[in-house]
Parts: structure tokens; C-alpha cells; sequence
């Protein structure tokens, strides 16, 4: 959400939420990340549609949106897409892009053909696992590549994904 020269800070953007009728909004950190309830019992397109087009009117530009159900995210925050090993001997952090749809059978080859051993690479479900060797930054896979493939997405490191899991979403 914050990026170039747009930027909105956590409580105008939990005020959108609430304006669309969310209930329980909630935000963490300032990288658009929205806890919220809707107890509407609609479906995640209508939801998705519901706060794109709203967020458009409230804030005057385009914002993705990747909607994920409580249970989602644990379930992401739970996943062990690389053996504990590696992951501990990585120097940089597990990061997960949360993706609009399931990737294709096509994409899936593509994007999984451009791992190598310094850049490893998972897909489960609706999002693209990534263990770089080091930081993000200094990384030779082809982001452009992945874009070009899978679509739209948002990448969060697992340990924010966790912490929104904790914090927000543990059943209880």
C-alpha cells in the first residue's frame, strides 16, 4: 500500500475498513496488513470486490488485495515448506507472497524451475514459499519472472505471517 509517493497511515486506513462496514478492524504494522470481522457471509470474491472498490473511492488509487481467512493464515504461519535444516542455515528469512488464485500447473513448472541452491522455492496452495540464502535485496532469482507468471501478489517473511497468526487469528 505504501509505496512511491502513496501513503496512508494505519488508523485512516482501519477508518476505510470500518467506513465499508468491517467490524474488529485492526492493522499491523504499516504494510497494508488488515485484520477485520464480516459477519455477512460473503464470499471471498464479493469481499475482495467489496473493499478493492472501496479502498479506490476512499483513497483515490488501486489496491490489491489478497484476502486470507483466519484459518488461512495459520494455516501458512503452521507450514513447513523447507526441511528445518535449511531454513536454520539460511542467512536470510523465509518470505511467503500471498497470491490472488492457485497457481496453474504451467506456472507452477516455470517458477519452480527458476530455484536454485541459493534461492529455494515452494508453492502450496495460494502462495510462493522463498528461502533466499541472504537478503532479498541481494538475490539473483528473477522476481520479474514470478510476477510474469503468477500474477499479482504480497510478499510478507514468515515470521510477520506468524506474528499476525498469534496475535490475530489463534483459535481460542
Amino acid at each position: 500500500m505504501n509505496l512511491g509517493n502513496r501513503r496512508i497511515k494505519n488508523p485512516e486506513l482501519r477508518v476505510e475498513f470500518e467506513q465499508l462496514g468491517f467490524a474488529d478492524v485492526a492493522t499491523f504494522r504499516a504494510s497494508g496488513n488488515v485484520i477485520f470481522g464480516s459477519e455477512g457471509g460473503e464470499s471471498e470474491a464479493a469481499l475482495t470486490k467489496t473493499i478493492e472498490s472501496g479502498l479506490v473511492g476512499g483513497l483515490g488509487y488501486d489496491v490489491p488485495v489478497f484476502l486470507r481467512s483466519a484459518a488461512e493464515v495459520e494455516s501458512i504461519a503452521a507450514r513447513e515448506p523447507f526441511e528445518a535444516n535449511l531454513v536454520a542455515a539460511s542467512s536470510g528469512k523465509l518470505q511467503v507472497l500471498l497470491l490472488t488464485n492457485r497457481p496453474t500447473a504451467k506456472a507452477r513448472k516455470t517458477v519452480l524451475g527458476l530455484a536454485t541452491g541459493e534461492d529455494l522455492l515452494a508453492i502450496e496452495g495460494r502462495e510462493l514459499y522463498w528461502l533466499p540464502s541472504g537478503g532479498t535485496i541481494d538475490s539473483d532469482l528473477d522476481l520479474k519472472a514470478i510476477d510474469s507468471s503468477l500474477g499479482k501478489g504480497t510478499m510478507r517473511t514468515m515470521g510477520t505471517v506468524a506474528q499476525i497468526a498469534a496475535k490475530h487469528c489463534a483459535a481460542g
